[in-house]
């Protein structure tokens, strides 16, 4: 097991990843059609998953010593600049609204493998972040699952 340090670091990338969802669904649900009340509603809830979760990781990463990390992922910038690129060519903003939130949540999935991956997680650590990831899963699903529909429907 090795420094508080490296443990903090890795929970702040959960912290930015998070972040980065919180925002990505705030602009998703602000540029969904409103008759997509079913979709406002999900990017509302995937929102407040990320928020319950950062407050987690933010207690963590106090009680390390450390200073928890503020803002968004540059990644998560230039993905949020793409997504109105995208935006701007579809016709078809449903289906385009969910491609994009699937990505943003490939990428959280992948966040939370890579810290998974880490030796320097205590085993309650690893037990949180674990129930976390499953709970973006969640999350990750239902997109899908919602965008195969779009697709279907097209």
């Amino acid at each position: 097991m090795a420094s508080n340090s490296a443990v903090v670091d890795i929970l702040n990338d959960l912290i930015l990843i998070n972040n980065d969802r919180i925002e990505g669904y705030k602009k998703a649900s602000d540029e969904t059609d409103g008759s997509d009340t079913d979709l406002r509603s999900l990017y509302s809830n995937l929102a407040d998953h990320s928020r319950n979760i950062n407050s987690e990781l933010t207690s963590e990463v106090t009680a390390l010593g450390g200073e928890p990390a503020t803002g968004t992922m540059v990644s998560g910038k230039l993905y949020r600049t793409w997504m109105d690129v995208k935006s701007a060519f579809s016709n078809d903003g449903r289906k385009t609204s969910l491609e994009n939130s699937e990505f943003g949540e490939d990428a959280a999935q992948k966040a939370y493998e890579t810290a998974l991956q880490s030796d320097e997680l205590t085993a309650d650590l690893r037990i949180l972040i674990t129930r976390q990831k499953a709970i973006l899963k969640d999350g990750h699903d239902t997109i899908k699952r919602l965008r195969d529909s779009a697709q279907a429907a097209h």
